[in-house]
């Protein structure tokens, strides 16, 4: 596929390239959660930099960072994370579709939050539980334990945020280009 234009035709079309993003987001998270599954004991943990960063194994009943682990109806909480994830994998993935020919910030925001979403949801449905595997300490602070699919949810988010604060003209084709 060529992205020369030719004189009057509209700009490629991206859709292809930032499915493929979110493609790999999934295999990524999909690879990283099987290694880990199949290397390290759930609880244990192997040093990367001590003190700082460890690759463990953990499994997650609640959303990002650990919240609602402690939930008085786990089950309820469980489905309302897999519908809401499922629903907003299709809710992206449309706006992908409708509106992703030109690969904007925004879009390739989406695009990764559309491949980490999927990878959660793919874990909640398999087996009721999330695979985290990445912790970090920050001097005293520990950071949940989290994964890839969770990194690129965070990631797209923040890109959202500096896409949506960023001036107008900034925009392609204003004046100060």
């Amino acid at each position: 596929m060529s992205d020369k234009l030719a004189p009057g035709n509209a700009a490629p079309d991206r859709r292809p390239w930032l499915l493929l993003l979110s493609a790999v987001i999934l295999f990524l998270d999909r690879l990283t959660k099987h290694w880990v599954s199949r290397h390290i004991p759930e609880g244990d943990a192997i040093v990367v930099i001590r003190h700082v960063f460890r690759i463990t194994h953990v499994r997650n009943p609640g959303a990002a960072f650990s919240l609602f682990t402690e939930s008085a109806r786990p089950s309820l909480i469980h489905w309302v994370l897999t519908i809401f994830a499922l629903v907003a994998a299709a809710v992206v993935l449309f706006i992908l579709l409708r509106f992703g020919r030109r690969a904007s910030p925004s879009m390739i925001a989406l695009a990764l939050i559309l491949g980490g979403t999927i990878g959660n949801a793919w874990d909640r449905l398999r087996s009721g539980l999330v695979t985290d595997f990445l912790e970090v300490h920050i001097v005293h602070y520990h950071w949940p334990d989290f994964n890839v699919a969770d990194s690129a949810i965070v990631i797209g988010g923040i890109l959202l945020v500096l896409d949506a604060l960023r001036s107008p003209h900034h925009e392609k084709g204003s004046p100060t280009q």
